[in-house]
């Protein structure tokens, strides 16, 4: 081979037949690449006589960079949202890194490179999860799943906590206002709800879930379509705070009272959105930082942990005693 030219990290990787992010890895020590593979990239190098410059190292500059990796269907321009990539990036900086939304195909694989990457909006069948393992890359998943790197709240006990409290109140009639059962959270809280239930004595009636999507008008419509449609409860769970505002709404437009006709309760404890509600608070800051904490043992090539973060109930001003209702409506 010609060792008298300059050559560039993307003439390494085309000639490993590898990807510029792999080249990058290797010729950084960084993890994510086979020792035979990162072997043969060291090799071909030295034979070069590759020595990459300032510009290069800048081109593939993600290694102090963090990818966000979003879900398809995952809404960014949350509150929940917010507080959350807020929460990351302090974490981060505490360690050097920064964090960047990257891009992703329409299976929200990634299409950059990225020193590790943080996975938001876990779901069954992920397939960013295989597609990461498969890769070697680091990772840790903002959620549940067996075998990974996962941080996430205590969603069952949320759950059970937020009907609990409203069962303990003199409530039967308690309906739960959920949203995607195939992700994490959404069925995590309803099996909480379920527990609660079955703890009290009290039959699981699923004409009393509904579906709000995880989204303030879809929850209104969802209650106010139920209402409308001859169901009827007491009391409702709904498994955010969004949901929570936009049940709050129907009701009040159908004429009902809260906490004095319906008892309320959100999940989340959002600052402006869930500060007026019974709610669950879950620590987002303290997810980050242990998200943060388990990437770097992703990084370390550790085994891979599930830490769940404790949740507590708040109660506010829209829950109130079964007992004490005056006049509620049929």
């Amino acid at each position: 081979m010609n060792s008298k030219r300059s050559f560039t990290i993307r003439e390494i990787a085309r000639l490993a037949n590898v990807s510029v992010g792999t080249v990058s890895r290797a010729l950084n020590n960084r993890p994510g690449v086979s020792p035979e593979t990162r072997a043969r990239i060291l090799q071909l190098a030295q034979e070069l006589g590759f020595t990459p410059s300032p510009v290069a190292r800048e081109l593939v500059g993600f290694s102090r960079t963090v990818g966000l990796l979003l879900a398809p269907g995952v809404r960014r321009y949350t509150p929940y949202f917010a507080l959350l990539l807020e929460a990351l990036s302090e974490a981060l900086a505490k360690e050097g890194l920064r964090v960047r939304e990257v891009a992703t195909d329409p299976a929200g694989l990634p299409l950059e490179e990225a020193l590790g990457y943080i996975l938001l909006g876990a779901h069954d069948h992920d397939p960013r999860v295989d597609h990461l393992q498969k890769e070697g890359r680091p990772f840790v998943l903002i959620g549940a799943r067996p075998g990974v790197f996962a941080v996430a709240p205590d969603d069952v006990d949320g759950g059970y906590q937020a009907t609990r409290h409203l069962l303990e109140l003199g409530h039967e009639e308690v309906a739960h206002l959920t949203g995607h059962l195939h992700h994490q959270a959404g069925r995590e809280r309803l099996l909480g709800y379920r527990r609660a239930l079955e703890e009290k004595g009290l039959p699981f009636r699923p004409e009393l879930v509904l579906d709000g999507n995880f989204d303030l008008l879809a929850a209104y419509r969802a209650v106010r379509r139920a209402w409308e449609g001859g169901l009827r409860f007491t009391a409702l769970f709904a498994a955010s705070d969004e949901m929570a505002l936009g049940a709050k709404a129907a009701l009040e437009d159908l004429g009902l009272r809260i906490p004095l006709d319906v008892s309320l309760v959100g999940y989340d404890d959002l600052p402006e959105v869930g500060q007026e509600l019974t709610t669950v608070h879950q620590d987002i800051p303290t997810i980050a930082e242990e998200a943060v904490l388990l990437l770097k043992k992703a990084m370390a090539r550790e085994v891979p942990v599930t830490k769940r973060v404790p949740v507590h109930l708040v109660v506010r001003g829209t829950t109130a005693k079964r007992e004490v209702i005056a006049g509620a409506k049929p």
